[in-house]
């Protein structure tokens, strides 16, 4: 059984408890990050303490502890849960308070809860034969770089992509790629150029995405950053994601197309490979 953490207290998951009036269940009033652990230890985790910290600025919550604390909450979950490769989940809420659209006093607690996963992230079967990706219109809100809890159309997405026997789907607005449902999206050119959606309020800040792209720089591939069109996949040599959970994911087949060869390319590969060495690497 895991131990999760709730506003100040580490307990079995089955007696961690919410109030019903939560505004994060009422409203999805609430901010969240998700963390990879590998050996034990976390990756990227100044950075996702950064967007953190803009998403909660963006709506207008105060943090509910320090940095510093929230660094030991991760590690005691990472010892507790003997958490070797895997993820931790850490929710932001607005706090408890009688049901209103207004805000409630600043004063309110703000509601605070980390959990884990343990997962297999580097041996994914998905990763080695490559993802069948759908398109789906993007009819989420216009502030997708706020990491929100309010989650409902990517996972209808996801229900679609696999009522339709593939792996995830591709958000597609005004004929171009936003992102997938829960990661950045990525082509590549058949001269070997990486093309992803430039920063906006119509993409996550992917915390992965930043550091892969480092990697792209640092191997010195061309990177573009703008919007690709839907009928710019079916001509690129490769694809792939990229997310905390999924690292670099190939992507070999978009809407029944086969693309490239049909198999992971090797760029997508290259990156995926330079991240987790990197990852080890840096990782606290």
């Amino acid at each position: 059984m895991r131990t999760v953490y709730v506003n100040g207290s580490y307990l079995p998951e089955t007696e961690a408890h919410v109030s019903i009036f939560d505004r994060g269940f009422l409203f999805a009033d609430g901010v969240y990050e998700v963390t990879l652990v590998l050996g034990g230890k976390l990756v990227d985790f100044a950075a996702h303490l950064h967007r953190l910290h803009r998403s909660l600025n963006e709506l207008r919550i105060a943090p509910p502890v320090s940095d510093d604390d929230l660094l030991d909450i991760h590690r005691a979950l990472i010892r507790q849960n003997q958490i070797d490769e895997g993820l931790i989940y850490l929710q932001v809420t607005r706090g408890a308070a009688d049901r209103d659209f207004l805000f409630p006093d600043a004063a309110t607690p703000r509601t605070l809860v980390l959990f884990t996963q343990k997962k297999a992230i580097l041996n994914n079967p998905v990763a080695e034969r490559g993802q069948r990706v759908i398109t789906i219109e993007d009819l989420r809100w216009r502030r997708c770089d706020i990491k929100t809890v309010q989650l409902l159309y990517p996972s209808l997405a996801k229900m679609e992509a696999k009522s339709r026997g593939a792996d995830d789907a591709w958000l597609v607005r005004d004929g171009f790629v936003t992102e997938g449902t829960s990661n950045n999206a990525y082509i590549v050119t058949r001269n070997g150029t990486i093309v992803t959606r430039d920063l906006s309020t119509d993409i996550l800040h992917g915390v992965t995405r930043h550091s892969v792209l480092q990697c792209a720089h640092d191997l010195q591939l061309k990177v573009e950053e703008r919007p690709f069109a839907v009928g710019e996949i079916g001509e690129a040599a490769e694809a792939f994601t990229t997310s905390s959970s999924g690292l670099v994911n190939p992507v070999v087949e978009i809407d029944g197309a086969t693309i490239g060869d049909g198999n992971p390319g090797p760029i997508a590969k290259r990156l995926r490979h330079i991240y987790i060495q990197r990852s080890r690497d840096t990782a606290i």
